[in-house]
């Protein structure tokens, strides 16, 4: 098959978020099964990473119509493990940082410019696929312009919510501007939503098959509770959406072998390899140097999805215990003065760290001994895909990803890989972190076969990348 990914960010040439990691991964493992892979980005010139810019091939250029604007496309490539990287080049919407106030605009040149780019490259393509309100445009602009184009028209589109909170809102009248469209667009049951149009429920309309990013995820928003809105069209347009769990590229994210961490360890015996990390870090970041002491990590975007109203109430009943708290993020300025707040409160139990740090990110996985993840809802998630392999126990709320991936550990049965709760409420998360706790200290055998029982676990892209596939060939058959 010949399989197009459109993407805002790509790992590791630039990305935010989760989305970033997906669409550094997911490509490779489908391109590792043989097929013809081509990653489609735009080309931020401030933002990729140098090292990658250099080895960039210029392949030329084209131009096209956003409406009214005839804009210049310069096409850059770059191929790497299977995979065909193309960047697409505009100075005037790619100059700066990677999301900003012009996004409706410059995403909907992305969207324009990623399907005149296949049928410049002359490319018969099977599968187009879009992932997150950003590529949005692309199933609606292929529905409305190119039906008839030789290298589109058998092709089939995915669409993959990768968060339903970020939709793609807009006017109408500025929707008609950037993509000139017919009114026939913009009623209810297409892209119409509250008077605005809106991309994310465009794109599940015009695409043939929705998917998500886990299974429970995929049920959750057919719930008002998680719908943000967008409950009607789901449902309706729930017999063409699954839920396929995301995965996590090992070669990156490995104990074994990461070279960004001091000491490398595996499943079999852990306990030597995390203390020698767990020291190191506390020398790091000025927290008192001690490899029994518990230490919990919080990696994470530092907004109300991640749970951090609940963590703020709990947090001084969390830090009474035995215990150092490493946090590592960025995001809304309230929440940031939090948890520099909690560490000045607590200045030889908390280490806040109001940035992004990618090495720093891999020695916390390394150092902790749990990993909380306490999220209102939660898509996927992969930090607590990650802490299961470094063997951070995580701790997490069930829901979205959490819940399929994290079974809490009950003493009845001997099962489980980490500790979880159902409500979203402050007693629960401190009682579930203080029952975590209670093993660390008083049953370590207990802990230790929780902690190799996540290690020992596979979330590779091998499962998942080939859900994908039988979701492609299905469409093709």
């Amino acid at each position: 098959m010949n399989i197009f990914y459109f993407s805002a960010e790509v790992e590791p040439f630039a990305k935010s978020g989760g989305l970033g990691d997906v669409m550094g991964a997911l490509p490779k493992a489908v391109a590792a099964e043989g097929h013809n892979v081509y990653v489609v980005m735009p080309y931020y010139c401030d933002v990729i990473k140098k090292e990658y810019k250099t080895k960039l091939t210029y392949e030329g250029y084209f131009y096209t119509d956003v409406n009214w604007r005839h804009q210049y496309v310069g096409v850059l490539s770059l191929k790497q493990e299977g995979v065909t990287y193309y960047f697409l080049d505009n100075e005037f919407y790619f100059h700066g940082p990677m999301y900003c106030f012009a996004d409706n605009e410059r995403f909907a040149y992305f969207a324009k410019a990623s399907l005149d780019l296949v049928c410049w490259l002359n490319v018969k393509a099977d599968i187009l696929h879009c992932n997150d309100w950003s590529t949005g445009l692309i199933p609606v602009l292929r529905h409305a312009f190119y039906q008839d184009a030789p290298q589109l028209a058998r092709s089939k589109v995915v669409y993959t919510i990768h968060n339903l909170r970020y939709q793609g809102w807009m006017s109408v009248e500025q929707a008609l501007d950037l993509t000139g469209l017919s009114d026939w667009y913009f009623t209810w049951d297409r892209l119409l939503e509250n008077g605005s149009a809106n991309v994310m429920k465009g794109a599940i309309v015009f695409s043939n098959t929705v998917t998500t990013v886990s299974p429970s995820y995929a049920w959750e928003i057919t719930q008002s509770r998680y719908s943000e809105g967008l409950g009607e069209v789901i449902n309706k347009y729930r017999y063409k959406t699954i839920g396929i769990l995301n995965g996590v590229d090992y070669s990156v994210y490995d104990p074994a072998q990461d070279k960004l961490i001091l000491a490398n360890y595996n499943g079999r015996n852990p306990k030597q390899g995390k203390e020698t990390n767990k020291t190191a870090l506390q020398l790091e970041l000025n927290l008192p140097i001690n490899a029994e002491k518990a230490m919990i990590g919080v990696i994470s975007r530092l907004v109300d999805q991640k749970g951090l109203d609940i963590l703020a109430q709990a947090a001084e009943e969390i830090l009474q215990q035995d215990v150092q708290m490493v946090i590592l993020g960025t995001g809304d300025s309230r929440y940031e003065e939090m948890m520099r707040e909690l560490a000045r409160r607590h200045p030889d139990k908390v280490s806040a760290n109001i940035y992004f740090d990618n090495t720093l990110a891999h020695k916390i996985y390394a150092a902790c001994d749990f990993m909380l993840v306490p999220s209102v809802f939660e898509p996927c998630g992969l930090t607590q895909l990650i802490a299961l392999k470094y063997g951070a126990v995580p701790v997490v709320r069930e829901t979205g990803g959490l819940k399929d991936t994290v079974l809490s550990y009950n003493e009845q049965t001997q099962e489980g890989n980490g500790f979880s709760f159902a409500e979203c409420n402050a007693h629960d998360l401190a009682f579930t972190v203080r029952r975590a706790l209670g093993f660390y200290h008083t049953q370590k055998g207990v802990y230790r076969t929780i902690q190799r029982r996540g290690m020992k676990q596979d979330f590779s892209w091998a499962e998942s990348s080939r859900k994908y596939l039988n979701v492609y060939q299905n469409l093709l058959d």
